[in-house]
């Protein structure tokens, strides 16, 4: 019970690697032996040539990320948002994952109850353009430090009361250990979340943290119990792929073939 998972299971979330555009990043998975693959969209370099590069390369598409975003000041602009994350859900098809990820968005005013609301419409909005492509929406929480700017969804409670409330096969969540290690109800959720689970995320956090956003650690340099969270999401039936998920500038300045063997061994080490 204490192993690590198999090699075949991780996949480069690519803002690890976030100097490499996605063909660098392609070929270095491929160097390094790795089968998978997590894509963002703002490295699609046009979608058609992403299209040809991941097939090309044989690797899988863990996911995508990422979609979202829902809340805004005007019914126009929530309107264009919902028009982007159909868009992505197209984007997701056509690279052929099944999971868009979603980061849901921070309130436009103090009403954060009122944004909420704007994250469940959304959501909902798009659940049969979703179901049409083969595309399951996979709700992350984001730690609570980020409920001002990125996420007013910040717990695994309120991601999974969220994909209750929507009642549909096609909404799931992902589990990722920087935003959800130190939540008192963390493994009961993950339990709760049984047959939901959509994507296992993992970095680290370290002691002291030298950024909000950009501080993640290499698994093993900081405090989560990565491979107890981890069992955990297995008991609850996730198998997947586990993407390793780092926003840190200097991972990102170092050479990324260099960064991805580091990866390996903590995965083995660690996860």
């Amino acid at each position: 019970m204490n192993s690590a998972p198999e090699i075949s299971r991780l996949s480069l979330n690519q803002i690890t690697t976030n100097n490499w555009s996605l063909k660098e990043a392609v070929e270095g998975c491929v160097r390094a032996g790795l089968e998978w693959i997590g894509i963002w969209r703002h490295k699609i370099e046009p979608l058609e040539e992403s299209v040809r590069i991941v097939k090309d390369s044989g690797l899988g598409v863990s996911g995508l990320c990422r979609g979202g975003m829902f809340p805004a000041a005007t019914a126009e602009e929530r309107r264009r948002r919902i028009e982007d994350n159909l868009h992505a859900i197209d984007e997701a098809a056509a690279l052929g994952t099944d999971v868009l990820v979603l980061v849901n968005g921070p309130a436009p005013d103090r009403d954060i109850t009122g944004a909420r609301s704007m994250v469940a419409d959304g959501i909902a909005s798009i659940i049969p353009h979703a179901r049409e492509r083969g595309v399951k929406l996979a709700i992350e929480p984001l730690h609570p430090m980020f409920a001002a700017e990125r996420s007013v969804i910040c717990t695994l409670r309120e991601a999974n009361r969220l994909a209750e409330r929507l009642g549909s096969p096609d909404v799931g969540i992902i589990v990722d250990v920087y935003h959800v290690w130190w939540d008192a109800d963390l493994y009961e959720e993950v339990e709760k979340a049984s047959g939901r689970i959509l994507g296992f995320h993992v970095s680290d956090w370290i002691v002291p943290t030298p950024d909000l956003l950009m501080g993640r650690g290499m698994m093993g340099d900081g405090v989560i119990e990565i491979r107890k969270i981890r069992q955990a999401v297995e008991r609850a039936g996730y198998r997947g792929p586990i993407e390793v998920e780092i926003f840190n500038q200097e991972i990102w300045d170092a050479p990324g073939d260099e960064v991805l063997a580091r990866m390996k061994d903590a995965y083995l080490a660690h996860v």
